[in-house]
């Protein structure tokens, strides 16, 4: 078994957990492709591994082009490269074949980036995929049930805004951050396999 954290604030929840089942933690960079002039709106998601999700009911609503879909999808497959290198450094990417991954956010929205996720640990030959998040809307969980093994959501209101507000505090996670809980992480465990040696 093995917990996955989506960056950045998805990490900090994998990492409890991760602590709490006592298994290792990892990351699994995805990114929203948020249309042109209203970039929260997410037309679709790319992940590690060559991933991409776009929603054909987005782009039809807000005519959007191929030129245009193609420059979102360019400007985050290169921030996903950036955070791959600044979150992973040298280390490699687990090995997924025949695991339980639990993939983890701190709340999902439209369903686009877990989507993305899914299809990323399916593609890496996960035998069973869990999607855990703090909250999500109940349609979301609905769907992102038929795409994965098991959905566990702490909260699935039907009148949903936005994530934020289902937490007390919800500050931004920077990439230092996500590093120093990432490596926290990977000494425990060298520590508890060198233990075990």
């Amino acid at each position: 078994m093995l917990v996955l954290g989506l960056p950045r604030g998805g990490v900090l929840v994998a990492y409890g957990i991760a602590t709490a089942l006592r298994v290792p933690l990892d990351i699994l960079v995805v990114r929203k492709l948020g249309v042109p002039g209203y970039e929260e709106f997410a037309l679709g998601a790319v992940a590690t591994g060559g991933v991409k999700i776009i929603d054909p009911d987005v782009v039809e609503e807000f005519h959007l082009s191929d030129a245009e879909i193609a420059g979102v999808v360019r400007t985050e497959q290169a921030e996903l490269r950036r955070r791959e290198a600044v979150y992973r450094s040298t280390r490699p990417a687990p090995d997924l074949r025949n695991q339980t991954v639990i993939l983890v956010d701190d709340g999902i929205a439209t369903g686009s980036t877990m989507r993305a996720a899914i299809e990323g640990v399916k593609r890496c030959g996960a035998a069973r995929v869990v999607v855990a998040a703090g909250v999500a809307p109940l349609s979301t969980s609905l769907v992102l049930g038929a795409e994965s093994d098991e959905v566990v959501c702490l909260l699935t209101p039907r009148d949903f805004r936005a994530v934020g507000p289902f937490y007390e505090e919800f500050a931004q996670v920077n990439d230092q951050e996500v590093c120093d809980v990432l490596n926290k992480s990977w000494n425990a465990g060298a520590r508890t396999a060198a233990q075990q040696l």
